[in-house]
């Protein structure tokens, strides 16, 4: 049976609607050595997230997946109490950040023994937490995928072949997905279990097409973040790869949350809430019909993170 992994077991389809599938609970983004770092008290962290999880409960959101991996401050101890305080299931992950973010001991380990860590949290749990990692994150340097950030790839695509784990990766060019697909590929793994996160910072839609033409996922997920990119240009993103028949590989999310262990009181959080309140209806008035909106923020999530 096809299901999601999630802090409050796994789910079927059935079970789920709106997925979130780049979110943060919480995320400390110094590198390891610093002072305090991922350091927070569970319950602070759950009075400040809990009220803006109900919010996006309240906009349509039957679960979140969690991308703060090792190296930028994964506690899978608070997104359990935080899932359980809520009763939002929330979809953790196994897997390291980049460099300079990749702890000691991971630059140090091989590749063997980085695989079979992969495996024991997908197949068992992480760090005593009695929570499950449902998926792989990772990254890879701007400018190209890095020895150290190629040997923790290996090991990934060697665990999730045991698993039929999808692996998602921070990965703004895309000439660099492309040389991970090929890491992928060479280590006996498919490409239609990647999921290139931050498709959106590689302006060339040549590149999209390339990588969606060998089945990897794209993710759009910096969606109300006007900075980067506006509205107008998702939703051109979206609609050329609906008109090129890449319907089933298109994930939608915000990149937004968090409890920041850096800030006082953790932070401001942001919302979950703008992809259902804003986006979704200017995507609807583009044209894109209710089945489609369907396909992308309920039907697309779950296949791609479910195992």
């Amino acid at each position: 049976m096809t299901q999601l992994i999630t802090t409050l077991g796994p789910k079927t389809a059935d079970e789920l609607g709106m997925i979130l599938p780049h979110e943060h609970v919480f995320v400390d983004l110094r590198t390891p050595d610093q002072p305090g770092y991922a350091q927070a008290d569970p319950q602070d962290v759950v009075r400040l997230m809990t009220p803006e999880i109900e919010r996006a409960r309240q906009v349509g959101v039957t679960a979140i997946v969690e991308c703060s991996t090792v190296g930028v401050g994964r506690r899978a101890d608070i997104d359990r109490a935080v899932s359980e305080a809520t009763g939002m299931p929330l979809v953790v992950p196994t897997g390291v950040y980049r460099e300079p973010w990749v702890p000691d001991w991971e630059q140090a380990a091989s590749e063997d023994v980085l695989a079979a860590w992969m495996l024991s949290e997908l197949q068992s749990e992480i760090e005593h937490s009695g929570v499950q990692a449902a998926w792989i994150k990772l990254s890879a340097g701007d400018e190209g995928i890095t020895d150290c950030e190629a040997k923790i790839l290996r090991a990934a695509a060697r665990a999730a072949r045991e698993t039929n784990a999808v692996i998602g990766s921070h990965t703004v060019k895309g000439r660099v997905v492309r040389k991970q697909l090929n890491i992928v590929e060479e280590m006996g793994y498919t490409p239609s279990r990647f999921i290139w996160i931050h498709t959106q910072a590689e302006p060339d839609y040549a590149l999209h097409l390339e990588m969606a033409k060998r089945g990897a996922w794209l993710e759009f997920d910096w969606i109300g973040n006007p900075d980067f990119i506006s509205d107008e240009q998702y939703i051109e993103h979206i609609q050329r790869l609906l008109d090129g028949g890449f319907e089933k590989q298109i994930l939608l999310s915000m990149d937004r949350g968090w409890y920041d262990p850096a800030q006082p009181g953790g932070g401001t959080p942001n919302p979950y809430t703008y992809l259902s309140e804003v986006f979704l209806p200017k995507l609807r008035a583009a044209g894109v019909d209710e089945e489609m909106v369907r396909q992308l923020t309920v039907v697309n999530p779950f296949m791609a993170f479910a195992r």
